[in-house]
């Protein structure tokens, strides 16, 4: 499948406990594909992504990542397939003791970019999601709504090939929930591939991406109009 960046095979994963998080999940990520991730609290939104970023190993089925099965992978190549893959974490993991634009410009730092290309992309960035007056400032000022911006500029500066975003729009407002939407839809317009797990139902509304809804130990894939609306989400 030439298009295919992440292909998902019969996929599983339990709790340490032994009770099944889901089981059955078989998708096709294609480059220019964007999908929200929806489900209730517990399903496994935040466990999925991770086995999709290298981070956790599934209990069984198949994971291919730009070709690669992830379980017979050599080890010295993650940190190549993970240049390929953005990022937003729900804990941020924003590097406290570099300034807001270091860690935004890193992963072209990591690329072998030069340092001023890098700080101009940055700072370009965070003028977009309203940081601009940030550059200087190191992550422990700022609040939690300004952390998660900076790390969406983080995650897209480099245009990935893949983008896994884990409640992006959790602490912002609705106005720039909407921003960081297209800014999303920009990145996926220009061939990204976008798994976005969200409980914002307002953005669900506004858009037509399929969802992709863990529930029940299993996966669905719905359309717009097949959206569901479980306030328990």
């Amino acid at each position: 499948m030439p298009d295919s960046i992440a292909q998902l095979i019969d996929l599983g994963h339990q709790y340490h406990g032994g009770s099944e998080l889901f089981k059955d999940v078989t998708l096709n990520i294609t480059k220019g594909s964007f999908y929200f991730l929806t489900g209730p609290s517990g399903s496994g939104k935040s466990s999925l992504l991770k086995m999709l970023y290298l981070d956790l190993k599934p209990e069984w089925g198949t994971i291919r990542l730009f070709g690669e099965d992830i379980k017979q992978l050599n080890p010295s190549l993650i940190p190549h397939l993970r240049q390929k893959i953005g990022v937003v974490f729900q804990e941020f993991k924003l590097l406290d003791h570099l300034k807001v634009v270091d860690n935004v410009s890193l992963p072209l730092r990591v690329q072998g970019k030069d340092a001023q290309s890098s700080r101009k992309k940055a700072q370009e960035l965070l003028d977009w999601v309203g940081l601009g007056d940030t550059l200087d400032i190191y992550p422990h000022a700022l609040s939690g709504g300004q952390k998660q911006r900076v790390a969406i500029a983080r995650a897209v500066i480099a245009q990935p090939q893949l983008l896994l975003a884990d409640e992006p729009t959790g602490n912002v407002d609705d106005e720039m929930a909407m921003k960081i939407l297209y800014l999303l839809e920009e990145l996926n317009r220009a061939g990204t591939a976008v798994v976005f797990a969200t409980h914002n139902f307002r953005l669900l509304e506004r858009s037509s991406y399929p969802q992709l809804v863990l529930g029940e130990q299993t996966i669905s894939l719905l359309t717009k109009g097949e959206a569901l609306h479980d306030e328990s989400f």
